[in-house]
Formats: structure tokens, C-alpha cells, sequence
């Protein structure tokens, strides 16, 4: 068939799959359809999400801080008192170390304030775990794709806040952006308008970012602090010794963390009293070059852990690994080498502990967990001081491995009508079977923040090796599979973007060039050609250096196509002329074949007739040869326009009528029916509309009945006779 090759043109681009990043990266596989209006609303690193905020149940204390926070919403501001309207929406910004309780006085806040702000709460955390900053790009993205806005895949950071700006423009929204590491992280996301209100969590000061004054967190007072500590060790042991309860608050300088550490451990050893935890706070190292708020974190953190069972701390150290510190049975279970059911109870038992956090769970997923910001450093101390390197690097293996067959399974929930799909589900553990592409949809979409992650940190060492290679190649597929490249766009392009820094950084040429086609195949869906035909060059260059010959090829189209797309027809011949070269050297007829008819709809443009029909006839003849009878008839029809075209109509309709008798020969009634109503608009543009008229009405006999040529039902051929611009259109698409 004739364009039955690795991908299609629309207008001159290229929209197919590329075999050489399916050998480098793997990023090919079946696009399910995406419901009208879907969108890919998934947050990327740095979670920021969409939701009604909620109070924390574990809340205590701090309603100073709330009535200072309150009352500075509607302080006057700088602008205000020099006589101008402000022209950006209010920042409160809270500020503390972690541990001291500052996130959670940000959630309570917002739970306060969420119904002032009908447009809903977003919510993105801007330092990742390692504590680097998330690039702003990346939230912005997850801001777009939170407030279900499309986000242009490529789009530089200027472009995707002025976006975010614009869209939170005439809204009432909350927005929560937490562990800010700096100004400039903020200021780019502030709404222009005042009726959003942004809750900052910091540090420090947000110096930068005018008219802001700060709510410094300490410790919580004696009687906050001793209420908490009831909340998770149960009131009999602190009434029965309160004193004991006030001093374990002085131990732990009124930090929330720590005393929520201490409450779980006393809930855990249910035979030891509140004395009993100050003695052993007293004994516990501190940590060197800590403040005295780090030194008390530490040491119930210490006191934590040494509580645990053996095979409980050894899962709760390798935690350290978790992408994004997102955490299920899965990852944990990966992790330790043990059992689903063992790692689920070991989170339940740390969640119980106030070492986890319990995330929202969707739907039928299992529970998600977070490991707590102010633990993340401390545990990675942890696993370094108690875990050798090799188990270490074995335990990510083990993870990343598991990832990958989760990744696989859930692709593959798309093609439940594929016989041999359907063994290799049913040769999978249960616990890696999703129970239907509903199911399997949205734990990418849940899980999407750390399995990016997981990419990031699979390839950060700075070699693409096989289990990276596979872990990208999964995931890419997994989304492409589930929510169709164009929807998948922004996440895919940061994959590729991923594999070309490594491919660059390593020297890989054929992984450079599969990472520069796939980034300019969503650079030309965005419409960025000229940024498209940059990348194709480079790819080009990359796959000449690999000696890839399908790279080269793939490349060269590439850039003929964004020539067309650009509407330079002579630059556009002359690169699709170079491809055709190398696979007439190379005997790949089918290719030929499409090359040839792509030359031709080029010169077509160009009004270039003469040359055109060559080149269609020599697609013609490459299709009979072999045996395509569609893209024969295909061919056919494209000769008879542009014979049509050039003022020789006669010969237009002895070959339109040949490629009616050729599509009636391959069976495929549509594409007869498209021809006839293409022979039937040649004949009335002749001054022939009764034998018009009659190819209409062939057309449409053949368009409602069923295959044994009786009518039509539900479900069946289209019911009615397409315009002659759908006919026109399903021609050039197949």
C-alpha cells in the first residue's frame, strides 16, 4: 500500500514511529483513543495538583499563626498605601525548618480559606527529595495540566508561566507552593491578579518578592506540644505522668516531627513509660553541626528506628530510594526483596509510627505513602552508614526492574483483544495485573510524578545502560498507549530530552539521533517546524556519525518534510530526492514506494505536472510490483488530479476509471467509493452531471451496504454518502 510505511504526512509532517529510537529507546507502540476533552492531568515532580483542600486531623496548636495569617490578607499592602490597586494577588509566606510543622499550618490554612476560593486549591511542592529545586518549568507544567489546560510540550519557561498567569487571570484560586528554596522560584508563578491568594512555604525570607512579611515557625508551646504527643502515644500514659510528657516536649525543642516520632514510638512499646522515652532521648548521640532543632529531629528519628524489628529497618533505610519519596507495597517490596504482603504491613506499621505519610488512594489502587521531607536526609544517612554499596545499588536494581513490569503490564491492559497479550498477562504475578485499562490508566496517572522520577534517577549516573534503556522505553509506550502522544506530549518530551542529555553526555550517536527525531516529531505537532528542522539536522549529523542507515533515511524525511511544512517546495524535493536515493540503494520497495508518492504531492504544490505524474507513476508501478492493490488504486487516483490539473482531462478519467477497477479489485468499497465521487466531481467540472449523478449514487450504494451487500446496521459502513472533502481526505490519509 502506499503509505503503508513507518508513519504518514499531515500537510507535510512527519506523524509516524520511529524504529530507531524503538531500538535505542523504544518509544513505539498503539495509541488508545483519548475521550474528546481528556487531558493528561497528571502532576509531574514537585506534585502540585488540583483539589479541595482538607484540615489535617492531626493539627494542633498555632493559633497565633493563624490569626497573623489570617489578618494579613487583608493588610494594606505597599501598593495600596502609596494610592495603587495591587497589581498581583497577596502572598503569605510561612517560614520555618523542616520539621517545625510548616506545611501542615499551610494546609490548615488553605482548609480555612478554601471557601473563599471557588476556583479550588493548587498545591506544588518546589524542592525535590535530594533537596535540589524543581525547575520552574516543570511546575508550571504541572500547573497547566492540574487546572486541565493544554500544555505545549517544548514550551520554555517564559512561555508556560505567562500561560500559568494567564490562565489564573479573573480566577479565585489557592495556590500552596511549599519548600520554596528561593524567590525566584515564586515570583514567576505569582498570579497578576489580586483575587488569588498564594501561601509560600520557605526557610527563610523570600527576598525578592515584594511586599511579603513572614510567619516564623519555632516549636509548638508546652501544652500544643503535649496535646500532639497524646494524639499518637494514647492519653493513659501521658495523664498518668504529665511532667514526664512536658519534659519530652523540652527534648524535642516543641518540634512537630520529633514529637510525632516519640508519640509513635511509645504507641509501638506499649510497656514502656513517657520516662522511659526522655532517658533514652538523653542518651542518643546528636548529630554533628546541628542546630538544636536538627539535634532533637535526630534523635527521635534514632529512637524510631531502633525500635523497629531488623527486616523492618532494613525496609525503612532502602526507603531512601523511593522516587519522589512516593512509596507502595510495590516499590517497597521491590526494594527489600521481600513479599507485597510483608512490605504493605511494614508501611502500615511505619505510617502507625509517624515515619510515612498516608497519601490519598484512588479508586482500587493500593495505598501510597510519602516519606516526610524533614526524614529524607536522615534516612539517606542511614542506608549510607548501615547498608553496603552493593546492596544498595542491587535493592534500585531490584526496584527499576519491577517498574519496568509494571510498566509493561499496564501497556499491555490496552490490548486485552491480543491472544498472545493476554498469556503473557495471565503468566504475570497477580499483583502486577491491573484489572482493566480503567484500572491501569489511572495508576499511571497516580504514580506519573515518581515514575519520572525513577527515569531521572535511572539515567542520573550518567550512562544509559540496558534497565534505564527499558525503564524509559516502558514508560514512553505506557503513556503513549493510554493517553495518545499528543495528550502524553509534555511528559514524553522530557523523556526524550532525558535520553539526549545522557546520549550527549556519553557519546552515543544512535541514542542522540532516536532522543533529536522524537523531540522534533513533538516540536512539528506543536508547530514549531523551524525548531523541528533544527533537530532533524542535528539528527541527521548524529546518524551519519552512527552509520544507521534507517536513521539516515528516517532524518532526511524528516527534513523534507518540515521543508513542505515550511512550504519550500524545492528544498522539500531535493531532501525527499536524498531519502528516495538511499532506499532505491538499498532495494526497499515499499518505501519506494512512499517516497516516491510524497515526492509527487510536493511537486504537485509546486505546480510542477509533468514532474509529479513521474513520480506517481513510479509509485504506481512500485505498488503493482508489489501487489499493494490499495496504493495502487491510491496512486492511480492521485495521477488522474494531477493530469486533471495540467489540462489533459480526458486521460484524467481513463485513469480515474482505472483506479475504480483496481480498488474494486482489492476489495476495499470505501476507497471505491472515494474514487467515484472523485470521478463523479471530474465528469460535472466536464459538463457531465447525469453521469455524475450516477457515480454519486454508486458511491453511495457502496458506502450503506454490509459486506454481503445488504444494508448497513448500527455499528456497520458509514450510513451516508461523505462530502467530497471527506472523500478527499480519507484517500490521503491512507
Amino acid at each position: 500500500m502506499l503509505d503503508r510505511g513507518r508513519g504518514g504526512l499531515v500537510r507535510g509532517r512527519w506523524t509516524g514511529v520511529c524504529p530507531v529510537a524503538e531500538r535505542a529507546v523504544e518509544t513505539g507502540g498503539g495509541m488508545a483513543a483519548v475521550p474528546p476533552g481528556r487531558r493528561l492531568s497528571v502532576p509531574a515532580a514537585g506534585a502540585p495538583a488540583r483539589a479541595a483542600a482538607f484540615a489535617l486531623p492531626g493539627f494542633v496548636g498555632r493559633r497565633r499563626e493563624l490569626e497573623e495569617l489570617r489578618a494579613d490578607i487583608v493588610r494594606a499592602g505597599l501598593d495600596t498605601l502609596a494610592g495603587r490597586k495591587s497589581g498581583r494577588g497577596r502572598v503569605l509566606l510561612i517560614a520555618g525548618r523542616p520539621g517545625s510543622g510548616r506545611t501542615a499550618l499551610a494546609e490548615e490554612l488553605a482548609g480555612q480559606l478554601a471557601g473563599r476560593y471557588p476556583d479550588g486549591v493548587l498545591r506544588a511542592r518546589l524542592t525535590e527529595t535530594d533537596g535540589s529545586p524543581v525547575p520552574t518549568e516543570r511546575t508550571a507544567r504541572a500547573l497547566l495540566a492540574a487546572l486541565g489546560e493544554p500544555v505545549p510540550p517544548g514550551a520554555e519557561e517564559d512561555e508556560l508561566t505567562q500561560a500559568v498567569r494567564a490562565v489564573l487571570r479573573g480566577r479565585r484560586a489557592l495556590l500552596v507552593l511549599d519548600d520554596a528554596a528561593g524567590a525566584e522560584q515564586v515570583d514567576p508563578l505569582l498570579p497578576d491578579k489580586s483575587e488569588c491568594l498564594v501561601v509560600a512555604v520557605s526557610r527563610g525570607p523570600l527576598t525578592g518578592v515584594p511586599d511579603v512579611r513572614p510567619c516564623t515557625l519555632g516549636g509548638l508551646d508546652t501544652a500544643s506540644g503535649v496535646e500532639l504527643l497524646e494524639r499518637y502515644a494514647g492519653p493513659t500514659r501521658i495523664t498518668c505522668d504529665p511532667a514526664a510528657a512536658q519534659a519530652v516536649v523540652e527534648e524535642c525543642v516543641g518540634q512537630p516531627a520529633a514529637l510525632v516520632l516519640v508519640g509513635g514510638w511509645l504507641a509501638a512499646l506499649p510497656k514502656l513509660s513517657v520516662v522511659d522515652a526522655v532517658t533514652r532521648l538523653r542518651e542518643l548521640p546528636s548529630g554533628d553541626g546541628l542546630d538544636i532543632a536538627g539535634r532533637s529531629l535526630s534523635r527521635a528519628f534514632r529512637l524510631a528506628h531502633e525500635a523497629l524489628p531488623a527486616p523492618s529497618a532494613r525496609i525503612l533505610r532502602l526507603l531512601a530510594l523511593a522516587p519522589a519519596g512516593a512509596v507502595d507495597a510495590h516499590t517497597a517490596s521491590a526494594l527489600a526483596g521481600c513479599s507485597v504482603a510483608a512490605a504493605q504491613t511494614a508501611l502500615e506499621d511505619f505510617e502507625a509510627r509517624g515515619l510515612l505519610r498516608a497519601e490519598p488512594s484512588a479508586g482500587s489502587l493500593s495505598p501510597q505513602y510519602r516519606v516526610p521531607g524533614c526524614l529524607t536526609a536522615l534516612l539517606r544517612e542511614l542506608m549510607a552508614a548501615q547498608e553496603r554499596p552493593a546492596e544498595i545499588e542491587l535493592a534500585r536494581a531490584r526496584m527499576l526492574e519491577r517498574t519496568v513490569r509494571q510498566l509493561h503490564s499496564c501497556r499491555a491492559a490496552t490490548r486485552t483483544d491480543d491472544p498472545l497479550t493476554r498469556k503473557r498477562l495471565a503468566e504475570l504475578p497477580r499483583p502486577l495485573r491491573f484489572a482493566s485499562p480503567q484500572d491501569a490508566a489511572e495508576w499511571l496517572r497516580c504514580r506519573l510524578p515518581a515514575l519520572l522520577a525513577a527515569a531521572r534517577l535511572a539515567v542520573q549516573d550518567g550512562h544509559l545502560d540496558t534497565l534505564a534503556r527499558r525503564l524509559v522505553s516502558a514508560l514512553t509506550r505506557a503513556l503513549t498507549a493510554h493517553f495518545g502522544a499528543e495528550e502524553a506530549g509534555p511528559e514524553l518530551y522530557g523523556l526524550h530530552q532525558l535520553v539526549l542529555d545522557v546520549a550527549q553526555r556519553c557519546e552515543m550517536p544512535l541514542e542522540k539521533a532516536a532522543a533529536l527525531l522524537n523531540l522534533g516529531d513533538l516540536d512539528a505537532r506543536a508547530g514549531r517546524v523551524p525548531a523541528a528542522l533544527g533537530r532533524y539536522r542535528e539528527a541527521l549529523d548524529a546518524a551519519r556519525q552512527a552509520g544507521d542507515p534507517y536513521a539516515i533515511s528516517r532524518s532526511l524525511e524528516s527534513i523534507a518534510a518540515s521543508y513542505h511544512e515550511l512550504g519550500d517546495w524545492q528544498r522539500a524535493v531535493d531532501w525527499y530526492g536524498r531519502a528516495l536515493e538511499l532506499r532505491l540503494t538499498r532495494g526497499e520497495l515499499a518505501d519506494e514506494a512512499r517516497l516516491y508518492g510524497r515526492l509527487g504531492a510536493v511537486r504537485v504544490y509546486a505546480g510542477q505536472w509533468n514532474e509529479a505524474l513521474r513520480d506517481w507513476r513510479a509509485a504506481a508501478a512500485a505498488c503493482r510490483r508489489l501487489r499493494d492493490l490499495p496504493g495502487h488504486a491510491r496512486a492511480l487516483t492521485e495521477i488522474a488530479r494531477v493530469q486533471e490539473y495540467a489540462g489533459r482531462p480526458q486521460e484524467a478519467l481513463r485513469t480515474c476509471r482505472e483506479a475504480v477497477e483496481c480498488a474494486r479489485q482489492a476489495g476495499d468499497d470505501r476507497m471505491r467509493a472515494a474514487v467515484l465521487l472523485r470521478l463523479a466531481d471530474m465528469l460535472e467540472r466536464l459538463g457531465d452531471p447525469g453521469a455524475a449523478g450516477e457515480h454519486r449514487a454508486a458511491a453511495g450504494e457502496l458506502l450503506v451496504a454490509g459486506p454481503d451487500g445488504s444494508p448497513a446496521g448500527p455499528g456497520g459502513a458509514i450510513a451516508s454518502v461523505p462530502p467530497p472533502a471527506e472523500a478527499e481526505g480519507y484517500l490521503r490519509n491512507q
